[in-house]
């Protein structure tokens, strides 16, 4: 078993109306209760939206301001615990369309 984040930039979301985003938390909440089912679900959530309630630290253990090297910042993310590449992929599909915007789906070293 490896381990995957999937994960979007809050960038990514889009302009969306209350209705548009209201209609798809359910479909959101069905997958992570499938992944749960599944027994693949490590962690997922949503972050706070805005970007000046993050900080950051530097190398010198300094906090600083929030660091977003190209300006965008991640929204939510999802850590699964699935047999390979595939099944990784399968999920941050179905999270893709349950959010209706890009996840990106990334295997963490180890």
């Amino acid at each position: 078993m490896a381990k995957y984040i999937i994960y979007f930039n809050q960038q990514w979301v889009g302009d969306h109306s209350e209705a548009w985003f209201a209609s798809r938390g359910h479909l959101a909440k069905a997958v992570v209760a499938e992944m749960k089912e599944a027994g693949v679900l490590v962690f997922a959530g949503g972050l706070v939206e805005e970007i000046e309630e993050a900080f950051g630290a530097d190398e010198n253990g300094k906090i600083l301001a929030p660091i977003t090297a190209d300006g965008e910042f991640i929204g939510g993310l999802t850590i699964i615990d699935v047999p390979g590449d595939a099944e990784a992929k399968a999920w941050g599909a179905k999270v893709a369309v349950a959010c209706g915007w890009p996840q990106e789906i990334r295997k963490f070293k180890g």
